[in-house]
């Protein structure tokens, strides 16, 4: 299973079981708790209204004292009232009266009156001084008939001589409960998806950090050089530690490699320069002697060439990326290195020809400016006396074509390694294969390439920018 979905489904799983949990809580106690409000507020009825009824009830005119009227008049009362948002048009309150006997001698509802009420659970308990209440429904299966019954003592003086009961239906406040019960799931719903919201970004921020990283990671492994990803937290801490970790290996191979291949190419001047030498103690003819200094002369600077050229490629192997990059066109790039360089290479022409379908680069001129003098060294020192060597720009593509033999066809893949050359023209001299060594550095750090083909006469070598 792939890491985003499955850090997704965990968040879900997590968030999804706690909501779930906890509107299970919540709807399951709006229920209980607008019932428990409700007969709190019915005790404090019951207790009035025994109050009011205890002078009729004692002097035995209940079923037609003032209190009967009362009630009456309330049942009759019109009423229209707005509670939060729900509308009340009826007087849900029923009363009835019972004397000490339990026998109903007042029901507002004129539907008991007469009968037995001393074994309902109301009537008995307050009868024995404890607090009556009950709920019964209407139909047995459906609680959303259950009627309240909560009853107070009809006291006078300090006897006991009824019970008066207040009922009142629980559909009554069942559309509030309603009410209620949607306004939490619809709330629970959008912190859901507020949640499913937020688990998305966070799963493809860590996402998008460990793709960032494993692309680090792969083109470090494939010996390619990007910037170090700008993550935060652990995850910057991790790319940080992956950085100086390659930076350990690459320098340790670095120093292995370099070690190595210069020891192999300074084995052949040094022997020159010691051959020499040993020579030049010797008693020899005025010529023998200027030939061999001469030699040593030419010895010394390829040992310079090679040092200058190690610098230069150290240096571009260490950097990351570009330091100070601008955006322009590449034939104007191209015009404007044209000068110094056939200043500096009159041994052959170099011509620079019209740019086609020019484009718009990302470069760092000082670089560019190393890399196509690398490429015209090589150019015109394979290029034959009075032949013209060619710059163009092709759209991001740079070209150099010159008319020399070109290489054979087994050493095009080998042309950017370090140390790798050919013979030259002469047949004898030898470069230091650094110069394309350092030209395909220079378009790694743009992100661009170098190709390289024979195209008989010539080689023609191309710089692709991105």
């Amino acid at each position: 299973m792939h890491l985003g979905i499955r850090i997704l489904f965990g968040f879900f799983l997590i968030t999804g079981l706690a909501g779930f949990f906890v509107l299970r809580i919540f709807v399951a106690e709006i229920k209980p708790s607008v019932r428990e409000v409700m007969e709190d507020m019915m005790v404090d009825t019951a207790n009035i209204l025994a109050e009011v009824a205890a002078d009729d009830l004692h002097s035995g005119t209940m079923a037609q004292g003032r209190f009967a009227r009362q009630v009456g008049a309330y049942a009759r009362r019109p009423i229209d009232a707005r509670i939060w948002g729900l509308d009340k048009q009826t007087l849900d309150f029923r009363v009835y009266v019972t004397d000490v006997r339990g026998t109903v001698v007042f029901d507002s509802s004129s539907a008991a009156v007469g009968q037995d009420y001393s074994q309902w659970r109301d009537v008995a308990r307050t009868l024995r001084g404890e607090y009556g209440t009950r709920a019964t429904r209407e139909v047995q299966q459906d609680d959303r008939t259950s009627v309240l019954y909560v009853a107070a003592p009809v006291k006078h003086g300090d006897q006991v001589i009824g019970v008066l009961t207040v009922a009142k239906p629980v559909s009554t406040v069942q559309a509030f409960i309603d009410r209620a019960e949607r306004k939490m799931l619809v709330s629970g719903l959008w912190l859901l998806g507020l949640s499913a919201a937020v688990g998305v970004v966070v799963t493809l921020w860590v996402v998008l950090s460990i793709r960032r990283l494993r692309r680090y990671a792969n083109a470090t492994e494939a010996g390619k050089k990007l910037p170090l990803p700008r993550i935060a937290g652990e995850l910057g801490d991790l790319a940080r530690a992956m950085q100086a970790m390659r930076q350990r290996v690459e320098g340790r191979d670095y120093i292995e490699g370099y070690v190595r291949a210069l020891t192999h190419e300074l084995k052949s001047p040094l022997a020159a320069i010691r051959g020499a030498g040993e020579l030049l103690q010797e008693p020899l003819p005025e010529a023998d002697r200027q030939l061999f200094a001469a030699d040593v002369l030419v010895q010394t600077r390829r040992l310079q060439s090679l040092v200058d050229r190690l610098l230069e490629l150290s240096k571009l192997e260490q950097r990351q990326e570009l330091e100070q990059p601008q955006i322009g066109l590449l034939s104007e790039c191209l015009e404007s290195f044209m000068a110094p360089a056939l200043v500096e290479r009159s041994c052959v022409a170099i011509e620079l020809v019209a740019s086609s379908k020019p484009a718009m680069v990302r470069i760092e001129p000082g670089l560019l400016a190393l890399a196509l003098g690398n490429l015209l060294d090589n150019a015109t020192a394979f290029a034959p006396p009075g032949s013209t060597v060619t710059l163009q720009a092709q759209g991001s593509t740079i070209v150099v074509q010159d008319s020399g033999p070109g290489v054979p066809d087994y050493a095009l893949p080998k042309l950017g390694q370090k140390f790798f050359s050919t013979v030259r023209p002469d047949g004898v001299t030898k470069g230091s294969g650094l110069g394309l060594a350092i030209v395909q550095q220079i378009m790694a750090l743009h992100g661009g390439s170098m190709r390289v083909e024979n195209t008989h006469p010539g080689l023609r070598v191309e710089l692709r920018f991105p």
